[in-house]
């Protein structure tokens, strides 16, 4: 989608749109709220900016639409199609990885309540892995900290796949 197209959705369609890229209501409130955007590097710093206010709460309302890494997304919503795209690497995982993963996964959702977050795009199975065993060593605070760090590497990214007018920094 075009910026000027984004700019120029209804509100309600616009909103429809930033919920993919990170289902916080109050963060996707003021992202549609700041259009119109007079480039998409504007629109990427809004994001980001916002992002960066995230809490224990924001997260916990996302993740309640992210399936477990490893696993593959159900739906054909553009959310799931968005998960599928982004966790399409761990297609590749040998069945020990996947195993290990899996275990992992209940590992960290018994020590953290809550699913493990990560930006998969561009990573092997095995670097997830790895990410995901230092992980559930983590103080409960500085993880926290960190899903939501990886929460908005995902945002980010989806927004970038989204907007096509011109390169959005990283």
């Amino acid at each position: 989608m075009h910026l000027a197209e984004f700019n120029a959705l209804p509100a309600a369609e616009a909103t429809r749109v930033v919920s993919v890229w990170a289902a916080i209501p109050a963060w996707v409130d003021a992202v549609v709220a700041g259009r119109p955007y007079p480039t998409a590097g504007d629109l990427a710093q809004k994001a980001a900016d916002a992002a960066s206010a995230w809490t224990r709460a924001d997260l916990d309302a996302a993740l309640a639409h992210h399936p477990r890494i490893g696993e593959r997304p159900r739906g054909d919503d553009a959310e799931a199609a968005a998960s599928r795209s982004e966790q399409a690497a761990m297609a590749t995982a040998g069945d020990d990885i996947a195993a290990r993963i899996s275990a992992g996964n209940a590992a960290y959702e018994d020590r953290f309540g809550r699913v493990f977050l990560i930006r998969a795009a561009g990573r092997a199975p095995e670097e997830i892995l790895a990410a995901l065993d230092r992980r559930l060593g983590s103080d409960p605070a500085d993880e926290t900290r960190e899903a939501i760090g990886q929460l908005a590497e995902i945002a980010l990214l989806r927004l970038r796949s989204t907007i096509a007018d011109e390169r959005i920094p990283s």
